[in-house]
């Protein structure tokens, strides 16, 4: 069940490096729902997590998250939003222990120039046990597969204690036995922290299955929907090409595209 409006998008558009990369969005995202952002690249997804993440305002319309139409990179409302960013190669020499990369996500909520106390360290092991990794605490982050980064990195934006978690192509970059448990992973996230989740992906096939609601973006909002009104060919073809394949694998749509990844 959905419930009140936590994040609304009304005639809201969005310049990025100089050119409209959103226009006129106007959309509700409710309390407690799994939402999937997909498009083609240069379609607006990483747009709308910049604007979500307060890096870039609208140039025309509104965004209110919550009840806040704030402007500001540093209002309290940021803390309450929990960001996976994309896969980067990480140094495995640099010398950060997961508990101290999971620890960085408390410091959104303590605000500039407190220390984590005994509280923070307790939400810490919390975070890592919700994801699997509170065994290997005291690991170099380096040293994880890329799976286990993701998971420590999830745990860290859990420790913020948010009410609202983006995630930025949280499966690209790693290898198909292992982006199946994450999955897993985050749909029991969602349940258990009765979360708000945007996730963004160009992984159709891979979001089908367990978001609530499909976004389709292409500059503008060309589809809102469940999966199954979504992920049809007279949907996806103006967005995707003619050549877009909609199949049915399992009793679910089964999408083939010809969309290279970059960044969008």
């Amino acid at each position: 069940m959905t419930t009140h409006p936590i994040i609304q998008f009304s005639h809201a558009s969005f310049s990025y490096n100089g050119r409209v990369a959103l226009e006129d969005l106007t959309l509700d995202l409710h309390e407690g729902e799994f939402v999937g952002v997909i498009g083609p690249n240069g379609s607006g997804k990483t747009t709308l997590l910049k604007a979500l993440l307060g890096l870039i305002h609208p140039v025309s319309g509104a965004l209110q998250i919550f009840d806040c139409a704030c402007q500001a990179l540093r209002c309290e409302h940021r803390a309450r939003i929990g960001y996976l960013p994309q896969k980067e190669k990480v140094d495995p020499n640099y010398p950060i222990t997961n508990l101290e990369v999971v620890m960085m996500g408390r410091y959104g909520a303590l605000g500039l120039m407190k220390r984590p106390g005994k509280k923070d360290r307790e939400i810490v092991l919390d975070a890592l046990d919700a994801v699997d990794m509170a065994d290997r605490k005291d690991r170099p982050f380096g040293h994880l597969s890329g799976g286990e980064q993701q998971r420590v990195l999830i745990a860290r934006a859990l420790a913020q204690r948010p009410e609202i978690l983006l995630l930025d192509e949280p499966t690209t970059g790693i290898d198909a036995p292992t982006q199946s448990r994450l999955v897993e992973l985050i749909q029991k996230v969602h349940k258990d922290y009765h979360l708000t989740i945007v996730l963004v992906t160009h992984d159709i096939n891979m979001i089908s299955g367990i978001a609530e609601t499909i976004l389709l973006l292409k500059t503008k909002l060309h589809a809102l929907g469940p999966p199954a009104e979504i992920l049809t060919k007279q949907v996806l073809s103006p967005v995707y090409g003619e050549e877009v394949i909609v199949a049915k694998r399992n009793q679910q749509p089964y999408i083939i595209i010809h969309d290279e990844h970059h960044h969008a």
